[in-house]
C-alpha cells in the first residue's frame, strides 16, 4: 500500500530488514540507507561507526569518495550559469598550467615519448573525463608499473586511487605538479576516470578567487542546507571508520579520530574529498530530481544526467576498466539507459535516482569496495525501492 506521502509502509520495513539483515550477515559493521520521493524520507540505520564503536545512526557521516563528483560538477555549472567560465572555453585562462599539453605515443611510453596535443583542454572535457589524463583499467594489471604511474605517485597527486586528502599538497603545488607530465590521451578522444573532477575543483576555485570548499558551500551544500557535507569531518565523533575486507577479517582502512579525513585537508579533493550524511546526500538527489530546486537551471540538470559521450569515446575507452559497462557518463555521474542515474563511492556508498518512479535512493557503508564491487545491500536496497 502507497500512503499519501510517497512511500509505503510495506516498503519502509522491507527497507529497515535489509538494512538489519546487511549487517547481521556481516557485510558491514554499520548501514544507513535512505530514500526518498517527492518530499517524503524515509532512514533506516543498524549496526556500528566501528566494530567496538557506538551505534550507526541517521546523523553518522561516511567518506563519500566519488559521490562528491556530481557535487563538483554541480558546482561549476552554477558558475558557468553566472557567467564566471564557458563549457566550450579551453582551461588555459583559468589554468595556464595545464595548457600547450604533450600527449603520450601510448599510455606505458616513457614520458618523453611524446607529441603535442592536438587541441587544448575545455571545461567540458574535465565533466565528461575526456580531458586526456586519468584512471583506467590496464594500468593496474601491468606487469611493471607505467612510467606515468609512477610519476604521479612521487609527485604525491593521488589521482590513481582512492582518495587521500592527508597526504595531497595545495591546489596551487598539485595543479603544478600535474602540469609536469603528459596527457595519456588527445583531449576529447577518450574516457578516463578520476582527474578531471579534480581538476575542476582547482577550476571552481579560481574562476571564484575563493577556496573551492567556499564555492561548494556557496553554490551547492549552503542552498540545500547540506550542513554535514563538508572537506573533512567536524564531528569525528559522528564519522565511520573505514574498513577493509581482507582474508575474510576486517582491517581498518581509515580510522575516524585521526585518519585521512578526521580534519580540513590542504587539497579540497573534488573527485573524492567529501564527507556527508544520508540526507545531505538525499538532498543533493532531489535537488536534481527537482530539476535544479534554485541551485542550477533545469537545463543544465538535463545536460548533467543525459550521456554525454560520443559513440567514439565509448569505442576509445580502453579495456580493463568495466565502470561504464552498460552505462554512460553525464557530468560527473554515471547513466544508465531507462534514464536513471547515480555514482557510487569506493569507501561504501551508493547513490540513485531514477526520475520514472520520482525516486532517490542512498545507501551508506564504511565497507571499502571490493572486486565484486559494493556490499550488496547497496543494490538490495534499490530493487525493494523500484518494485
Amino acid at each position: 500500500m502507497m500512503t499519501s506521502d510517497g512511500l509505503g509502509p510495506e516498503l519502509r520495513d522491507r527497507i529497515d530488514r535489509l538494512v538489519a539483515d546487511a549487517v547481521g550477515q556481516g557485510q558491514a559493521p554499520g548501514v544507513v540507507a535512505g530514500v526518498a520521493r517527492g518530499d517524503a524520507r524515509h532512514v533506516a540505520a543498524a549496526g556500528t561507526l566501528a566494530l567496538a564503536g557506538g551505534p550507526m545512526r541517521r546523523d553518522s557521516l561516511f567518506r563519500i569518495s566519488s559521490m562528491t563528483k556530481p557535487m563538483t560538477a554541480a558546482a561549476v555549472l552554477s558558475q558557468a550559469e553566472a557567467g564566471l567560465l564557458e563549457l566550450g572555453e579551453p582551461v588555459d585562462r583559468l589554468l595556464p598550467e595545464l595548457a600547450g599539453r604533450a600527449v603520450l605515443r601510448a599510455p606505458d611510453a616513457p614520458l618523453a615519448d611524446t607529441v603535442p596535443a592536438a587541441r587544448p583542454i575545455t571545461v567540458r572535457d574535465l565533466l565528461t573525463f575526456t580531458c586526456g589524463f586519468g584512471m583506467q583499467g590496464a594500468m593496474f594489471m601491468a606487469a611493471e608499473p607505467w612510467p606515468i604511474v609512477t610519476a604521479a605517485a612521487e609527485l604525491n597527486l593521488h589521482t590513481f586511487g582512492p582518495a587521500m586528502p592527508a597526504a595531497m599538497p595545495d591546489p596551487d603545488t598539485w595543479l603544478a605538479r600535474l602540469g609536469e607530465l603528459p596527457l595519456l590521451a588527445q583531449p576529447g578522444e577518450r574516457w578516463l576516470y578520476q582527474t578531471g573532477s579534480q581538476i575542476l575543483g582547482v577550476l571552481a576555485a579560481r574562476a571564484a578567487g575563493r577556496p573551492f570548499e567556499e564555492v561548494l558551500r556557496e553554490r551547492v551544500l549552503g542552498p540545500l542546507g547540506m550542513h554535514d557535507t563538508a572537506f573533512g569531518a567536524y564531528d569525528t565523533a559522528r564519522l565511520a571508520t573505514a574498513y577493509d575486507r581482507r582474508d575474510g577479517q576486517w582491517e581498518v582502512f581509515d580510522a575516524a579520530a585521526d585518519g585521512q579525513f578526521s580534519r580540513p585537508p590542504a587539497f579540497p579533493d573534488g573527485g573524492g574529498g567529501l564527507v556527508s550524511s544520508v540526507d545531505d546526500v538525499l538532498s543533493f538527489g532531489r535537488m536534481l530530481l527537482d530539476g535544479g530546486a534554485g541551485v542550477l537551471a533545469p537545463e543544465s540538470v538535463a545536460e548533467m544526467t543525459r550521456d554525454q559521450l560520443t559513440l567514439a569515446q565509448r569505442d576509445a575507452v580502453w579495456p580493463g576498466f568495466s565502470f561504464l559497462d552498460g552505462r554512460g557518463w553525464g557530468y560527473g555521474l554515471s547513466v544508465l539507459d531507462d534514464g536513471s542515474y547515480g555514482w557510487d563511492g569506493g569507501f561504501g556508498t551508493s547513490w540513485s535516482n531514477v526520475p520514472a518512479q520520482d525516486l532517490c535512493v542512498v545507501v551508506l557503508t564504511q565497507r571499502l569496495v571490493g572486486e565484486s564491487g559494493p556490499a550488496p545491500v547497496c543494490a538490495d536496497v534499490l530493487e525493494a525501492a523500484q518494485a
